[in-house]
């Protein structure tokens, strides 16, 4: 094998020397890549004109920056979700101000503060405004209560006696105001089209700049938090780090191409048609009415690992066939007929992936399952068609291009020298290889048993933003800054005023406010303790009172019809199997209340409840349905390739890179999470993709005379290369976004950078001496 590590023999079609009948493996579908060997310039001018048709389709598409877009189905529970943002003013429509300072309720700080809160209401898109100026007196011979701060501020003694009197005021105190009087929050409602459209960018910049110029005292901070913020600071985040971190990624990993092809026709014939499918994939999904989320922003990065394998081995083969004395045409066409068979079948386990998506509960999962088909659809018929038609359009000079290869082509041939390397000592020990292979996988199969689905708002966020800054300082002193609401809906017939009513409200209120990890709990009954406390315990003062807030605020806990109300409570921002246990213990306390008024339905609703709920469950299930789909999609491969063994080789370095990241994820106490997921998915189709090409070059070369090691020694020196400058080229792509603001695409990044090398040290050292000791024990048997 000695050719193998210095010259190699001209490469002809192994299939046609060796006079073996081998069956379609992907029934001819490759061969539409010859319309780009036959007609590349008409190709072309259609490429373009497409291309810019998608360019348009790019344009519509929209970010979809909802927190609850994770957990968006048909269920009952977030149907009953979706209904109480509705008849409630949801706080998925609030910006929370916090302003924090030792000197807040000082004198000429609160002058401030207040000033600050009327400049807010005048904001157009703004709906309403609560803070510890919305605060009334308690009202004295059934006059109109009175506000809390007057006018104008008094000085000395009774200045110090109004602090004293907003510190002890039930309804602010610890709600609204921190214990220690050193932080406030303003509560900001805006208008739900606002919070829909483009124009929050607008609403939310000039709310920093009225904040900016309002608060000008020295030692008095201030920071925006809420869900319109956190979906501004995710929406912005989107778009600069799809641009900006795959450009700089791909660029360097261009160059990496570069330094080995030594030719800009080589890197642009393997790197053009993954950008243009890209392209072509985004442009359709713009037009058919998809958002980008936190799934379909991998969609790029995901398109890119599958396509851009697939256009590295089209590119090598033609390149060894030029190198071998081939004309361009034929070297295009024989590396079609060649490699595409392997490109086609590598995109089809992708879309059998993205199918098995379709029987999720979640309807974002099941929308990124269908995006993945349409755009696995588009990647394969523009590798297998550009980069034919790239190499006819673009190549010159083949006949100087290969004799200067021949006598020079360090990169490559290193590649292959140490491709040679491996493969010869895979070879020599297949069984020994084989046995540490399955121990390692069982033993990474052990420790990625031990992971558990982890979910917290905060990482869907931009954690170098203030959002995520303010919402801890939230958490910190007033229990937190994530809802968690009980909806109590009134039997046909019953009056919200009434003793009954007031009763149950009352009861799930306490009940709310005791239950550990729940804090700042707000209601109908929060008004009437307060009223009570000042000697108007009576339903009508009760009735009163509410008559006399702004609508925005009894809309927050009284439905308009008064036959439903909400109790209100905070909780703060931690991981997701740590809140559920106290949404579970709170909903089991309700119990009681249901069984002695069964009229009422008393439900725990709000988007921190559905996230601990489902989240786990949901990522139980994709990393599940992962699971099982090793086994599917190994079946798939055996069956495309009419063999058992087959079907055999791949699982083990297909599992391989999943078990491994995840091994990693447990060892840094990260846990699984839906970001994991998606990278473990990229890395299974990397994975995948290696195997099925190394398969599908070992059956051209296999010879049932003669060792099984020589054929998988030439497939590794065929293919190896190809997948190492891959396997490269997409880590720096994905490692660079690291720097991202985005937590879960930091880990997403850096997770499918690992996942990808372990695919490789997979492919080099499972797959090779797997498929060599099946072999020899099938053809012995």
């Amino acid at each position: 094998m000695e050719t193998f590590g210095n010259r190699r023999a001209p490469l002809k079609p192994t299939q046609e020397t060796a006079g073996r009948p081998l069956h379609a493996l992907a029934f001819g579908a490759e061969r539409i890549g010859l319309i780009g060997v036959l007609w590349p310039r008409i190709v072309a001018l259609l490429t373009l004109a497409l291309v810019i048709v998608a360019g348009f389709g790019f344009a519509r598409l929209k970010v979809d920056d909802s927190l609850s877009q994770l957990f968006r189905s048909n269920s009952r529970e977030f149907k009953q979700y979706e209904d109480v943002t509705r008849r409630f003013p949801s706080s998925e429509f609030d910006v929370l101000i916090v302003v924090e300072g030792k000197q807040l309720l000082a004198r000429e700080s609160l002058e401030r503060l207040r000033d600050l809160v009327t400049d807010l209401q005048l904001i157009d898109g703004t709906r309403g405004i609560i803070s510890i100026f919305s605060a009334r007196r308690p009202p004295e011979n059934g006059g109109t209560p009175a506000p809390l701060f007057p006018g104008e501020l008094p000085e000395g003694a009774a200045y110090s006696d109004l602090i004293k009197q907003v510190m002890e005021n039930k309804i602010i105190r610890g709600k609204l105001l921190s214990e220690d009087g050193q932080l406030t929050l303003i509560v900001l409602a805006l208008d739900q089209t606002v919070t829909e459209g483009r124009g929050l960018r607008d609403v939310i910049g000039e709310i920093r700049r009225t904040v900016a110029d309002a608060l000008g005292a020295p030692g008095v901070t201030a920071a925006l938090s809420g869900v319109p913020v956190m979906q501004l600071e995710i929406r912005e985040a989107v778009e600069r780090d799809r641009l900006v971190y795959n450009s700089i990624g791909f660029a360097g990993g261009c160059l990496i191409a570069i330094l080995f092809f030594r030719r800009v026709s080589f890197m642009i014939i393997a790197a053009a048609p993954p950008l243009i499918a890209i392209l072509l994939a985004l442009g359709a999904l713009g037009w058919l009415g998809f958002r980008l989320n936190m799934f379909l922003n991998v969609m790029t990065p995901l398109i890119m690992v599958i396509s851009f394998s697939d256009s590295m081995q089209l590119t090598f083969a033609a390149r060894d066939r030029l190198i071998a004395g081939e004309t361009k045409r034929d070297a295009l066409r024989n590396a079609l007929l060649t490699v595409g068979p392997a490109c086609v079948l590598t995109h089809a386990t992708a879309a059998l992936s993205f199918l098995a998506l379709q029987f999720s509960n979640s309807d974002l999962i099941r929308a990124f399952g269908r995006a993945g088909l349409i755009a696995t659809i588009i990647a394969l018929v523009t590798v297998l068609v550009l980069a034919p038609m790239l190499g006819m359009l673009l190549l010159r000079g083949e006949a100087a291009f290969a004799e200067s290869a021949r006598r020079a082509d360090m990169g490559v041939e290193t590649l292959r020298r140490f491709c040679a390397w491996i493969a010869a000592r895979m070879v020599r020990r297949p069984g020994l290889y084989s046995l540490l292979a399955l121990l390692t996988v069982a033993g990474l199969g052990v420790v990625y048993a031990q992971l558990q689905p982890r979910y917290r708002l905060a990482d869907q966020v931009p954690d170098k933003r203030q959002a995520v800054e303010a919402g801890g300082r939230l958490d910190a002193k007033l229990a937190g800054a994530n809802p968690i609401d009980v909806l109590i809906e009134l039997p046909h017939g019953a009056r919200l005023y009434s003793d009954e009513a007031l009763g149950v409200i009352g009861a799930v209120h306490s009940i709310v406010e005791k239950q550990a990890g729940v804090g700042n709990v707000w209601s109908l009954e929060t008004l009437r303790r307060w009223l009570a406390a000042a000697g108007h315990a009576d339903a009508a003062t009760l009735r009163q009172y509410v008559d006399l807030l702004p609508e925005h605020l009894t809309r927050r806990f009284i439905d308009a019809t008064q036959d439903a109300v909400v109790v209100s409570g905070r909780i703060p921002d931690v991981d997701a199997s740590r809140l559920l246990p106290v949404i579970d213990a709170l909903d089991k306390s309700l119990d009681a209340v249901r069984a002695s008024r069964p009229g009422y339905k008393i439900s725990v609703t709000g988007l921190s409840a559905i996230a601990a709920r489902n989240s786990a469950k949901m990522i139980q299930k994709l990393s599940l349905g992962l699971t099982v789909e090793f086994v599917f999609v190994a079946a798939f491969i055996g069956l495309a390739f009419r063999s058992f063994i087959v079907m055999l080789v791949s699982i083990l370095p297909g599992i391989f890179p999943v078990l491994a990241s995840g091994a990693l994820l447990e060892a840094t106490g990260l846990g699984l999470q839906f970001a994991s997921v998606v990278a473990l998915t990229v890395s299974f189709g990397l994975g995948l993709s290696a195997t099925i090409h190394f398969l599908n070059r070992l059956r051209l070369e296999d010879n049932p005379r003669a060792d099984p090691a020589v054929a998988v020694e030439r497939a590794t020196v065929l293919v190896g290369p190809a997948l190492i400058l891959t396997t490269l080229v997409l880590a720096c792509g994905l490692a660079v976004t690291v720097l991202s603001d985005l937590p879960s695409l930091r880990l997403f990044g850096w997770l499918s950078a690992f996942a990808m090398v372990a695919a490789l040290v997979a492919d080099l050292l499972i797959l090779r001496p797997t498929a060599m000791f099946l072999r020899r024990t099938a053809r012995r048997g």
